[in-house]
Order: C-alpha cells, then sequence, then structure tokens
C-alpha cells in the first residue's frame, strides 16, 4: 500500500548513474525521510533493447534495494519515451505538424498518439511490467506513462485522420448530422463521403470552429484511449495496485479535458511548476492545488514540482529562501497527500541536466538539500493530516469545452485567456481566505452558497439549466462577460446575449463592444474596465455599476438580478483588479460566504477537516511575521507545541495548527 502520512520523495532514476552510487541514494534517502520514489519512467531503451527481448536485471535491483530500506516505489510505464530502434523500424508512428512536417525522434514524447504500432508496443511493454511485477513487495502504485499530451497534443498523419473520422462516426452516425452540428454549408464545407473528412491541417484562411472543437475533443480522448488501455492492461496484472499518470493542469497547458480523464483513474496526480515571470506565482499554485483536488473530488498527490530552477524557461531562476518548503506545504494545504520531486538527483547529462533536485549538483553541502531534509521531517509531522478534506462554500466553473471554444481563432477579441479570466476572479477570493473548489457545470452544486462562472462562453443546455437551477433554488450565481454565447457545436445562441443566461441574469445584450489592447473604460463605481464591454440592457435586473466613458457611457456594466429564491450577477466587462475585489467581497458577503479566518494581507489560510480535528495552515508570504489567534487547545503540528490563543507565523514561514473538534 502507499506508505501512511504525506508521502515524500520523487522521480528516482538510477540507469543515469553508476551502480556504486545507489548504496548512497539508499542513506540519503533515508536521511531526507524518502517514502516513495517513480521508478523507471524514462527507461525503455534500457528494458527492452530489441523488440520483444526484455531486460529487467537492471529494474529487478532498484526494486529490491528500494524495498531493503523500506521505500515504495511507483513504478512506471516507460512509455513516454520509445526507443530509436522503435522508430526505425516504424517511422509511420512518428507525429506530423499541421504543415505536413514529420518530426523526428530523438527527444521524448516523439509518436503518434493514433498510431497503431504504438498503441501495440506500448501495451507489450505494461503487459510485461505488469506480469513481471504484480507480486513485488516494493511495488505500491503504477505510474501510467508521464505527462499525457505534454509535447504531442496531436498529430495530423494519415492515421490520424484516420482516428478522428472513426470518432466522430462514432458520436454523430451519419454525415447529415455531422455537417448539420458544423455549419457546413458555410463556405462550401459540405461532406457527401467520411473520406473526405481531414484534421485542421493549416488551409489559406480561417478554419471551421466547430471542426477545431472536434479536433480538440478527439486529440484528448485518443491519449486517454492509451491510458486506459495500459490501465487496463496492468489491472489484469495486478487487480489491487492503483494506478496514477500525473495531470498538468496549469502552465496554459490546456491540451485534455482532465474532467473526462480523472474518473478513470485510482489516484489523480499532477505536476505542478512556478512560472519566474509570476511574481506571485503562489496564487498559481494554490489556484492549480484546488483544481486538482477537486478533479480528485478529495486528497490528491502531487507527483512533480522543483526544489528550485527548471530549465525550460527563458530565465530559470532559483528559488527564493523558504520558498521550498512554503510551495510543498501550500500543496499539502490544499489537499495533496504526497509531495515529490523531478528528480532525485540532479543529472549531469542529458536535456534536463539544469533542472534542479532533491539532491543537487553541489551534493549535501547545500541550501537545497538542508531545506529537502527539513520538509521530510515537516512532513512526517504531518502525518495525521492525511486523508483529511477541504471544505468549500464557492465553487469556481472550469471547463475544458469552453477554454477550448473561447480561444479559437475569429472572437470578438483575441486578448481573451480562459485561464487568465478565471485568475482574475480567483486572486480575490485567495486573498480574502475563501476556500475554492471548481466544478464542471453539470457538477452537483447543492453544497455551495455561492458559484462563480468567470468565463463559460460554450455551454450545453444541460449545464446552463443546471447552473440558473442553483440560483433559481436559493443560490448565487455570478456570470463572467461574454459566457452562455455558444452551444457545444459552437453555434451562436440567438436572440441576444449573453444566450443560456439571459433570463436567469435578467439582461439582454445585442452589441459587443469588446476594447482594444491598453484601452480602458470608467466605471461609475470609480473603476476602470478593460478587454471587454457590451450594450447591456436591463430585462428585470437593476444595474450596479454602469460605464461613465466610451461609446456606452451610462450603460450597465454590472448587474444583479432576483431569480427564483436566489440571486444573480452579471459582469459584463474586466474591472481593474481592485474594484473586482470589492465587487466580489460584496457578492460572497451577500451570499454568507466568509473567510476561513481574518490574517493579515500575505498570510495564506486554509483548512483541511480531518475526523477529529481541523487542521490549520498558515503560509506566511511576507516579509514581517504575523501572528493569528487560534482556539485555547491547538498544537503546532511541526514544532509540536501548544499554541494556547495564538501562534507566531515567522516572515516567510508556515505553521500548522491542529484544532480539536468539539
Amino acid at each position: 500500500m502507499i506508505p501512511q502520512g504525506i508521502a515524500y520523495g520523487g522521480d528516482y532514476n538510477p540507469e543515469q548513474w553508476p551502480e556504486e552510487v545507489w548504496a548512497e541514494d539508499m542513506r540519503l534517502m533515508a536521511e531526507a525521510g524518502v517514502t516513495m520514489v517513480s521508478v523507471g519512467i524514462f527507461s525503455w531503451a534500457l528494458l527492452e533493447p530489441r523488440e520483444g527481448a526484455y531486460d529487467f536485471s537492471l529494474l529487478d535491483r532498484v526494486l529490491d534495494m528500494l524495498h531493503a530500506h523500506g521505500i515504495a516505489a511507483d513504478l512506471a510505464t516507460p512509455t513516454a519515451a520509445p526507443p530509436a530502434w522503435f522508430f526505425v523500424k516504424h517511422p509511420e508512428a512518428l507525429p506530423v505538424d499541421k504543415d505536413g512536417r514529420a518530426l523526428s525522434y530523438g527527444s521524448r514524447q516523439t509518436f503518434c498518439p493514433s498510431s497503431p504500432a504504438y498503441r501495440e508496443a506500448a501495451l507489450r511493454m505494461a503487459r510485461a511490467l505488469g506480469e513481471r511485477y504484480a507480486g513485488h513487495p516494493a511495488v505500491v502504485m503504477w505510474h501510467v506513462h508521464n505527462e499525457y499530451g505534454c509535447h504531442n497534443p496531436e498529430c495530423f498523419c494519415e492515421e490520424s485522420a484516420a482516428a478522428f473520422r472513426g470518432w466522430l462516426r462514432e458520436k454523430y452516425r451519419g454525415l447529415e448530422a455531422l455537417n448539420d452540428a458544423w455549419g457546413t454549408r458555410f463556405w462550401s464545407q459540405w461532406y457527401y463521403d467520411w473520406d473526405e473528412i481531414i484534421p485542421p491541417r493549416a488551409t489559406g484562411a480561417v478554419p471551421n470552429p466547430a471542426h477545431l472543437l472536434d479536433w480538440r475533443r478527439f486529440c484528448s480522448d485518443a491519449l486517454l484511449s492509451l491510458c486506459e488501455a495500459e490501465r487496463e492492461v496492468l489491472r489484469e496484472a495486478a487487480p489491487k495496485i492503483p494506478a496514477t499518470t500525473n495531470f498538468m493542469v496549469m502552465h496554459n497547458f490546456d491540451a485534455l479535458d482532465y474532467w473526462r480523464w480523472a474518473p478513470k483513474l485510482d489516484v489523480v496526480s499532477n505536476d505542478h511548476y512556478l512560472r519566474s515571470t509570476d511574481p506571485e506565482s503562489h496564487i498559481d499554485l494554490a489556484l492549480s492545488g484546488d483544481l486538482v483536488r477537486s478533479l480528485a473530488g478529495g486528497p490528491w498527490l502531487l507527483m512533480e514540482h522543483s526544489t528550485g530552477a527548471v530549465n525550460w524557461q527563458p530565465v530559470n531562476r532559483a528559488k527564493n529562501p523558504g520558498e521550498l518548503r512554503r510551495n510543498a506545504l501550500a500543496h499539502v494545504a490544499r489537499g495533496a497527500d504526497g509531495i515529490a520531486y523531478f528528480q532525485w538527483r540532479a543529472a549531469k547529462a542529458g536535456a534536463e541536466q539544469w533542472h534542479s533536485a532533491m539532491l543537487p549538483h553541489a551534493g549535501t553541502d547545500s541550501q537545497i538539500w538542508h531545506d529537502v531534509v527539513q520538509l521530510g521531517a515537516d512532513l512526517k509531522a504531518l502525518g495525521e493530516v492525511r486523508g483529511s478534506t477541504v471544505p468549500a462554500q464557492v465553487a469556481i466553473v472550469w471547463d475544458w469545452d469552453a477554454r477550448w471554444a473561447l480561444e479559437l481563432p475569429s472572437q470578438p477579441s483575441a486578448e481573451l485567456r480562459f485561464q487568465e479570466l478565471v485568475r482574475a476572479w480567483y486572486e480575490p477570493l485567495w486573498r480574502s481566505g475563501i476556500a475554492v473548489d471548481f466544478v464542471h457545470p453539470e457538477a452537483d452544486l447543492s453544497s455551495y452558497r455561492l458559484v462563480l462562472a468567470p468565463s463559460l462562453y460554450l455551454v450545453d443546455d444541460e449545464g446552463a439549466a443546471n447552473l440558473t437551477g442553483f440560483a433559481e433554488r436559493g443560490g448565487t450565481l455570478a456570470v463572467g462577460f461574454h459566457s452562455g454565447a455558444v452551444d457545444p457545436n459552437c453555434h451562436v445562441r440567438l436572440g441576444g446575449y449573453p444566450g443560456a443566461f439571459r433570463e436567469a441574469l435578467g439582461v439582454r445584450t445585442d452589441e459587443l463592444f469588446p476594447l482594444l489592447p491598453g484601452e480602458s473604460v470608467e466605471l461609475s463605481d470609480g473603476g476602470t474596465a478593460r478587454l471587454w464591454s457590451e450594450r447591456v440592457r436591463l430585462a428585470g435586473a437593476e444595474a450596479i455599476t454602469t460605464y461613465t466613458t466610451g461609446p456606452l457611457a451610462d450603460v450597465p456594466a454590472v448587474t444583479r438580478n432576483s431569480f427564483g429564491t436566489g440571486t444573480t450577477w452579471y459582469l459584463a466587462t474586466q474591472p481593474d483588479p481592485a474594484t473586482l475585489a470589492a465587487l466580489l467581497d460584496r457578492i460572497r458577503t451577500e451570499a454568507g460566504v466568509m473567510p476561513v479566518l481574518s490574517t493579515p494581507e500575505g498570510v495564506e489560510a486554509v483548512l483541511r477537516r480531518g475526523t477529529e480535528a481541523d487542521y490549520l495552515f498558515l503560509i506566511n508570504h511576507t516579509e514581517a511575521s504575523a501572528e493569528i489567534p487560534v482556539s485555547g487547545e491547538a498544537r503546532e503540528l511541526l514544532t509540536g507545541k501548544p499554541v494556547p490563543g495564538a501562534v507566531t507565523v515567522a516572515a516567510g514561514e508556515v505553521a500548522v495548527v491542529r484544532e480539536p473538534r468539539e
């Protein structure tokens, strides 16, 4: 079974080092408190040096060694990096880009997701691993592949074209239904034969948006089918060993619809890396953790993050003092029951040689190593937190279909980015200490007081009815501009905007006025707005804020409406951060949503709820210490000391307070 407490470790790649180094690895892992490592992720070429000829001798020794030292293994299928011999034999399995250029092997994930040859080889490898190690005492979890779609989210070859047509046949059953869904009467795009349909390769003008959207859906499903196939092979060999694969929910990675992926896994895992260009990247971290926890429906595993710098940004900066610890414990605060890094020992060769690791190039005489050892002790002290949940009264709607559709070409504005719009609404809640879940439009909303839909350009009838029904039954729903505009086929909902939400919001827009880059308009509450404006007409709602400058002066910009026994809000523009924060503060206060705890600016407070106690995580992102009131019987877990009445969190530090529940 997965180790008790908060699991701790990282990717372990002993094949990169002489075998005499391995004994030192075991000694240092014990010193750091490592309890679980991922093994074999990129070892296909060593495990299968020739087609069908396996050599598991190295992996045998590694797993035996880990078990002897009490370290569990998350054993990977190495299918993210097929060996050179495979591509020499099967050049047709190489991916092709939208310009028709065949890519070469020589890195990782250089395969076509729809290639029959790749699927056969990958499943053969997964089956060999599963059958050999199903009963190995070190193996507690399967790690299926690695970061699906990271470098090959789509392929435009003929195999992919055939697979795409098969996917479309299954979805639409007939060409008449497809032509109707895609609106192919426009620009003479009508299809008379399935073989006429191709992937959305490079073309002379703007592609059909419905075609593009179905392509994105197909590409996600093509990779998911590979994951499911490997998972099934492993399940046949070892029915009781859980399986995971590492998601990448942030970093503008939008290739996969993780709402469809998450239910297929026994354990949901995620990789998260900070961006050096974001001065408040800890907010991105929090959003990521909340989103993964929501996908998992509870605790999850952080499969990868970095102890310091990464290697793939234009400038790769080291983390500031204390940041390694704050980052890891912030993930735990938001539901992670395991913390792992890429990788255990920093590589001296290869494409990621300048990526930080738990054991850096400098060795144990380094700040990173000191921090890694300290974190191991911290996670051991937090063992009882495992399995606890993060209660939330606010939900933010996040939908990959809506994201893909919003960012298709020929929108009213090319400046709209789904993730940026969502973060703009999330950030004020984070600053206020408001716990947030993320939800699919059709999710059960009965446990929430407030639901926010910052950007839901595309929504189906069921999703729209679910959201508006939540408000009608007494909830508070706030909707952002350009939402509800199109149906799942990217067909505009006629009769005025915001389409599917007009009635519930009590407004009607007849024309859109997106703002130019750098342009802003003034609002009646003293704030400004950018990105977007609309000519809104009230149809039952009241105007809360109006424009005072520009072509829409005196037109409502923010509205409020009574709908059923609940309340709906419409933000027809993007207020400046301070104005948006004040507005969301009003909306959530009226909805009866209060923060976890009132803390000074920059001190993050997150609550995990256990069966017998609450665990209050206090993360100080400032340069000054902060004193936080707590219950009289509280104990700080990282030090083990009682903190009657209050706990002091030093600058840049973290406290985790255990408060018994009555």
